[in-house]
């Protein structure tokens, strides 16, 4: 079954999704409503996010834990209230954004959401259930644990992601699919360990080792995964990916990645 996160416009019908990471600028404003906005006006429905809490329970868009790296102002989230971090400028610039500005501001646009920290898992639930966007959001982590027990407080089916160790475990067990006599086995593992997955959302490689190879997509397709691909900002490895048959590429240049997608009668 394809879930309405998949379907959307840009996605299905043999089109790859394409994603804007944190938005779009190229005046470093990642995760603002003016990248946001950017992106949106370039003609994306898929926005791929971070989300942290506030101590007072306000959901906000932000990658790092702290304030210190891209804002006039420093700090842990976590540890700050909502008032406070809406004094901080992203660039000097833009306020940090919170989930509820986000949906109300972009009601046709799909969510990519990284669940940060453990703070955030019930706040996340929350704002899913609050705003009904089971259909729009997509909730990933690094962390299999944090991104179920998102899972695992919503009321209806939601778009997931494999995290870090579900990942691993794709890598090591997924070419056992190819022995015949193995193949039974490995498969009922990865359905155990895959059972609320839908996409792998990986780097090209990690580190040293190559991760996304011609037989990586086609495992993952065998499996019914959708394989979206991170963080993909150079022309020449965008064609190749998409060469690769995988569904999805997540990139810093939503001007540059529109272009190959046009180019390839690919893009909605």
């Amino acid at each position: 079954m394809t879930l309405p996160f998949f379907a959307a416009p840009g996605g299905g019908a043999g089109r790859p999704v394409a994603m804007a990471h944190r938005g779009f600028s190229l005046d470093g404003l990642e995760n603002s409503m003016a990248a946001f906005r950017a992106a949106v006006g370039h003609g994306y429905r898929y926005l791929e996010t971070d989300v942290h809490t506030t101590a007072d329970g306000v959901l906000l868009l932000f990658h790092d834990a702290a304030l210190d790296r891209i804002t006039d102002r420093a700090g842990r989230i976590a540890e700050l209230t909502a008032e406070e971090v809406a004094k901080a400028r992203i660039g000097g610039r833009e306020t940090v954004p919170t989930f509820d500005e986000l949906v109300a501001a972009f009601p046709e646009t799909r969510f990519n959401l990284d669940v940060k920290d453990w703070h955030s898992v019930r706040s996340l639930a929350e704002a899913i259930e609050r705003h009904a966007v089971h259909d729009r959001v997509l909730v990933a982590s690094f962390s299999d644990r944090r991104r179920r027990a998102v899972l695992r407080l919503l009321s209806r089916r939601t778009a997931s992601s494999a995290g870090t160790a579900a990942n691993a475990a794709f890598m090591a067990l997924s070419p056992l699919l190819a022995v015949p006599v193995l193949r039974s086995p490995a498969r009922a593992v990865l359905r155990r360990v895959l059972r609320d997955v839908d996409a792998l959302q990986v780097p090209v490689r990690y580190r040293a080792i190559p991760v996304v190879s011609p037989g990586f997509v086609r495992r993952a397709h065998s499996l019914g995964l959708y394989v979206h691909v991170w963080t993909v900002n150079e022309p020449a490895e965008m064609h190749r990916l998409l060469d690769l048959g995988v569904d999805g590429l997540v990139s810093d240049r939503a001007d540059l990645l529109r272009d190959v997608l046009e180019s390839r009668g690919a893009w909605s």
